[in-house]
Formats: structure tokens, C-alpha cells, sequence
């Protein structure tokens, strides 16, 4: 499958792919306007952070205890219902007076409902393309991710400006509720992946066979940490430059959005593989420049150059889904976003709490010095394995190919064994 048309032809593609972009458009304009509406509140850059990424810290309870669910419910029925949720939790997050600990608790619990919507989301496009057209149908996904999150947050920017921040979230609510309805319309009824009662005893327990591989483990540690610390830094726009935090975010998500499409349609596969490290170096080292203070139209350029290295994470992607069998691809796919959002959330209070004892503008810089070394660390760890081992410990031959930098030429993809489960 190589054209974007041959995609949208495909059966089932378009109505998932229009139903996540709505919950995109819900997620920024509804991010955007709750942390505006927390930092008027109460003038604190950690709770702004954690109002917007916050949720994202219930992530690691989902990886721990839902995600055996991600290939056992339906999908059609499951991702209306996380919808529906989304749509109703958002409402009562625009509630005039709510306390500050009773939000908190709404967002856990929208944060734990997400981290299942991630693998029975992402498992189901796996089910709905072909293994060859993963790669270029998930770049669409994140193409429309780049733009929804441009066109969300400056739509969102206008709105908490215009009107207030508690329109602004009725308004995602809405969006949520069109996103729910696009999905139990647009769907067919599939039956699950996998049969059996899901628990948190078979979630330990796919969780450990997906993690005993090491490149397995070094391709998700590499999804996670270098893209985690930078969302740190984006955490900080709205009290880095409350009235240009719009403009940032969209920025961001615009060379996101470039990233997406040159490394999803135009990097041929051969140079794509050995993009990784450079792209995630790309994704950090741009963002160093805050430690000048740089005014908004700067600090715009520079994060929109800094986001085009977001597209390191198709190839990683791509790696994974070669290192894992199709029967599992929800739950490994849902472990890959609840640990990337859960290292994200982590990383967003870790950033809040260096601005609230510093600034802003130093918290950011060591968000981004912090993602260097983690990627630098990584491929030394890669390079510092054992050269002997047996199994799936020798699986790859490179510290680059085992970050998801390359693929070995002529190496089979698609097939497993158990040992690769």
C-alpha cells in the first residue's frame, strides 16, 4: 500500500481515522482552555503543566492493570464508550467553583479510561491495514494528529480569548460527542483479538513477555523518554507566554505535522531506518535556545523546527509492529502510548516543579539537555551490550537497529516466534 487514496478506500479506515481526529480537536481546544482556566486560578506553572499533561500520569495504572482489555472487547463498542466518557468528563471539568482536588480526580480517572482507548485504538488500525500499509496509514494519523493540533489550538486560542475557557470546554465535549457518534456509525462490529476474561494478572503478564526482549525494550525506552522530556518543555508554554501559548502550541504541531509527512511518505525505507537518533537529537537540541529567553515569534520558529523531530517516532513504530506478533499488536501498542504518556505526565510535573523553584525558561532548557542525554544514553546502552547471548538477545545486530534506528536487510518481517511475543 504506498498512496494515501489506496488508504482512505480501504474499509473501516475512514471513519476511525475521522472519529481520532475529532478527539484530537477535542483534546487540544479542552487542554488548552483547562490550563488557562487552572493558571488564572491559581498562578502556578506546576498546576497548569499537570491540568494539561497531568492525566497522562494515569497512564502507568492502565499499562499495569487494563491493558489485557486492548485485544478482548470489542472494538466498536469500546472506543464509542471512551468517547462518550471523554465527552461527559470534559463537561464536568467547565463546572464554575469545582475544587481543585475534585479535578484532579476527573482527570485521573479520563487519564485511566485513555490508556485502554490507546491499544484497542492503534490494535484496530493494525487489524485494518495491511502489514505493509501499518507505517504509511499510522503517518496519516499523525499527519491529522499535526493538524488538528494546529487548527485546535489556535481555534482554542481564539475561544479562551473571545469568550472563556469554560465555553471553550463545553465546546471540546462537543467535539468528543461527534468523535463517539463517527465511530458506532462509521465502524463495523468486530469481534475481539483475543478470547478470555482480561486481568491484571494476564496484563503483568503480556507486559513482561513484551519486555523481555531487549530490542524490544530499547525501541519502547526510545519511544518514551527523549519524546516525554520534550512534551516537559511544550507543558510550560502557557506560563512561559500565557498570550502566545497558542501560537506555540500550533507551531509545534506544525513541524510535527512536516515530520509526519516526510518521513511517512517522501524518506525512502532504507534512509527512513536511520533517521531515528538524528531525529530525536532534532527534537531536543532546538529547544536549548530557551535558555536565551527568546521572544514568541522566536521561540515559535524554534519549536517548529524542533517538532519536525516528532517523526522519529513512525520509524520506532514501524520496528515494533516488526517485533511483535499481529495477536498482540493492541496491547503492545497500547503499552508503547500509556508508557510514552505516562513519561510525558512524568515529565510535565518534573518540568512544573523546576519552573515553580527557578523559571519557565530554565525548566524548559533542562527538559530539553535532559532528552539529549537519555538518547545519547540509550545508544551507548545499545552499544554496550554482550556480544554473546542466545535468543532473541542477539535478535539484532546494532545498538542503532535496536533503538529502531534500522531494520537488517533481508531479515524477515511480520513473523515470530513465541520467544518474540
Amino acid at each position: 500500500m504506498r498512496s494515501y487514496s489506496a488508504l482512505f478506500r480501504t474499509p473501516e479506515f475512514t471513519p476511525l481515522f475521522l472519529s481520532t481526529a475529532l478527539r484530537t480537536a477535542a483534546s487540544t481546544i479542552g487542554g488548552l482552555a483547562l490550563a488557562t482556566l487552572t493558571y488564572d486560578a491559581t498562578g502556578s506553572p506546576l498546576l497548569a503543566a499537570l491540568s494539561m499533561f497531568g492525566p497522562q500520569l494515569a497512564q502507568v495504572a492502565g499499562a499495569t492493570t487494563l491493558l489485557s482489555a486492548a485485544d478482548r472487547l470489542p472494538p466498536r463498542a469500546t472506543l464509542t464508550g471512551i468517547a462518550l466518557a471523554f465527552a461527559l468528563g470534559t463537561a464536568v471539568t467547565a463546572t464554575p467553583g469545582l475544587p481543585i482536588g475534585a479535578l484532579f480526580a476527573l482527570l485521573f480517572v479520563l487519564g485511566l479510561i485513555a490508556s485502554l482507548g490507546a491499544g484497542v485504538g492503534w490494535g484496530l488500525l493494525n487489524e485494518i491495514l495491511a502489514k505493509a500499509g501499518y507505517l504509511l496509514g499510522r503517518s496519516v494519523f499523525n499527519m491529522a494528529n499535526g493538524l488538528m493540533q494546529i487548527a485546535g489550538y489556535a481555534t482554542g486560542g481564539v475561544l479562551v480569548a473571545t469568550l472563556s475557557p469554560r465555553t471553550t470546554l463545553l465546546t471540546a465535549a462537543t467535539l468528543y460527542l461527534a468523535g463517539a457518534l463517527a465511530t458506532r456509525l462509521g465502524l463495523t462490529r468486530r469481534p475481539p483479538r483475543l478470547t478470555g476474561r482480561p486481568s491484571i494478572a494476564r496484563t503483568w503478564r503480556t507486559n513482561a513477555q513484551l519486555w523481555s526482549v531487549r530490542p524490544r525494550r530499547l525501541t519502547y525506552l526510545g519511544l518514551w523518554l527523549p519524546n516525554g522530556l520534550v512534551v516537559g518543555v511544550e507543558s510550560l508554554y502557557v506560563s512561559y507566554d500565557p498570550g502566545s501559548a497558542g501560537t506555540l502550541f500550533a507551531c509545534a504541531a506544525l513541524g510535527m505535522l512536516i515530520g509526519d509527512i516526510t518521513i511517512g511518505r517522501f524518506v525512502p525505507p532504507r534512509l527512513r531506518r536511520q533517521l531515528a537518533v538524528p531525529l530525536l537529537l532534532l527534537l531536543a537540541v532546538p529547544n536549548l535556545f530557551f535558555a536565551l529567553t527568546p521572544g514568541a515569534w522566536v521561540a515559535a520558529l524554534t519549536v517548529c523546527v524542533a517538532s519536525v523531530g516528532y517523526g522519529a517516532s513512525l520509524v520506532q513504530q514501524e520496528r515494533l509492529m516488526s517485533l511483535t506478533p499481529p495477536e498482540l499488536s493492541g496491547h503492545a501498542l497500547g503499552l508503547h502510548s500509556a508508557g510514552m504518556l505516562t513519561a510525558q505526565g512524568v515529565s510535565a510535573a518534573l518540568a512544573g516543579t523546576i519552573a515553580q523553584l527557578t523559571s519557565p525558561a530554565t525548566a524548559m532548557t533542562s527538559m530539553a539537555a535532559g532528552s539529549v542525554c537519555v538518547t545519547v544514553g540509550l545508544v551507548l546502552a545499545g552499544r554496550g551490550r554482550r556480544p554473546g547471548g542466545s535468543g532473541d538477545e542477539c535478535a539484532t545486530p546494532t545498538a542503532r537497529e535496536e533503538l529502531g534506528v534500522t531494520h537488517a536487510p533481508g531479515s524477515p518481517r511480520g513473523t515470530h516466534s513465541d520467544d518474540d511475543a
